[in-house]
């Protein structure tokens, strides 16, 4: 594929860029920036979700990749976004909680999926009327064991 050279320009201006906020370019920044045609959308859709307009503060954002990298186990996804959260004022403890979600998310998608097929070859009857969105239903999370 012909590289066009505005967009060669552009990558090269990213990548600088991440070089200079994180001290080096992760492994994906430096495959996806051969081809800035799909490197440069990327990157505007990351910069977008983690600094762009939104509810969420900084802090928060990176709270939440904490606990997605803890979830599907991004090592380096984890460090980068720890060092994020500690510079928007995260504390150690919201870290660890993040870190605890993502982790309770990750055991119980394995759970979900293994104990799914377990109940259908050994003949577990469910219930799976949540699966519904049923919204007139309010559970009073008081009595949650």
């Amino acid at each position: 594929m012909q590289e066009n050279p505005e967009e060669r320009a552009i990558a090269d201006k990213i990548l600088e860029a991440i070089r200079r906020e994180y001290g080096f370019v992760p492994v994906v920044n430096q495959v996806m920036s051969g081809r800035p045609d799909l490197f440069i959308p990327q990157c505007n859709l990351s910069k977008a979700v983690f600094e762009g307009r939104g509810d969420l503060d900084p802090k928060t954002r990176s709270l939440c990749a904490i606990s997605a990298a803890a979830a599907i186990g991004g090592e380096y996804c984890i460090n980068v976004h720890m060092q994020h959260a500690i510079d928007a004022g995260a504390t150690k403890d919201e870290v660890l909680e993040s870190i605890s979600i993502g982790c309770m998310i990750a055991m119980n998608r394995a759970q979900s999926y293994a104990l799914r097929r377990y109940a259908e070859v050994f003949g577990v009857e469910l219930d799976s009327s949540y699966l519904n969105g049923r919204k007139d239903v309010k559970k009073d999370r008081s009595t949650d064991d």
